[in-house]
């Protein structure tokens, strides 16, 4: 008589738990058995490609200078609530820290290729850089070792960065002036021409990408009423605490890159 075999719930999970230690010890001694599928199967996978961070944030700062430019309050009437204090930046150094380096490593993703000369400019690049040599939000000095030109991301940048300088004054109830622009692109003539008596002037530089400007931060223009007697401008020391406000906010909201230039007396930026 043929004794039948029992075959329960605990005779299954010993079974089972017999295989996976076999299977185990066989994975220890000979990896290659499934190490080989595994790593096929992944090579025959299509690759997923990288967006890259720079051009990413790009497009985000596009967005927001883009938007519609709103004011923080209304001026249409007498100043009312809290006073807005001036109170600048506790260190012009460590608030505007970026390197050429790290300015550089955007401006050569996001900018345009360095130009030999200005004629080269004129015949290949115009169609790639915007003027940005008049504004109504700005001055521009006289420019020898740059061209007013800028991509149309710095461009718009530079026109935000005007605009809010001069609703921040009028917020705080001081009179308007405007930023003044000492620099924008350069060719490699012009860096080679600026060396002669700039040794901080370099072959790598960012306002060869079209993606960089420099303000001012010791001279500014006052806005006067062509109606109105001409008043005695702000002290430029209370105009520069104004502006490092608004250009510490900027780079924070990841708008820009900003060196506090000590020998130029200007803050050398770069759109993102």
């Amino acid at each position: 008589m043929i004794k039948k075999i029992r075959y329960g719930k605990k005779e299954f999970i010993k079974t089972f738990i017999g295989i996976v230690l076999i299977l185990f010890v066989v994975r220890l001694i000979f990896p290659s058995l499934t190490h080989d599928k595994f790593v096929n199967t992944r090579a025959s996978q299509p690759a997923v490609a990288q967006t890259d961070t720079v051009i990413q944030h790009a497009i985000k700062v596009d967005s927001l200078l883009e938007a519609v430019h709103e004011l923080l309050q209304d001026l249409s009437g007498k100043p009312s609530g809290r006073k807005h204090r001036i109170l600048s930046v506790s260190s012009f150094d460590r608030t505007f820290p970026d390197l050429n380096d790290v300015q550089l490593a955007t401006a050569e993703k996001i900018g345009i290729k360095p130009l030999d000369n200005r004629a080269e400019t004129a015949k290949v690049n115009y169609e790639k850089l915007v003027y940005a040599g008049s504004s109504p939000y700005y001055a521009v000095k006289k420019l020898h070792n740059s061209i007013p030109y800028l991509i149309p991301r710095a461009q718009l940048l530079l026109n935000h960065i005007g605009r809010t300088f001069i609703d921040s004054l009028m917020i705080k109830n001081i009179r308007p002036s405007k930023i003044i622009v000492t620099s924008f692109t350069r060719t490699e003539e012009d860096i080679k021409n600026l060396q002669r008596y700039n040794p901080n002037a370099t072959d790598k530089s960012c306002h060869c990408r079209g993606t960089t400007f420099d303000i001012s931060y010791s001279k500014y223009a006052a806005i006067h009423d062509p109606d109105s007697i001409a008043l005695p401008q702000t002290r430029d020391d209370t105009l520069k605490w104004v502006l490092s406000e608004v250009l510490r906010d900027l780079r924070q909201e990841g708008l820009c890159y900003i060196k506090y230039e000590v020998k130029q007396g200007c803050f050398h930026i770069t759109v993102r």
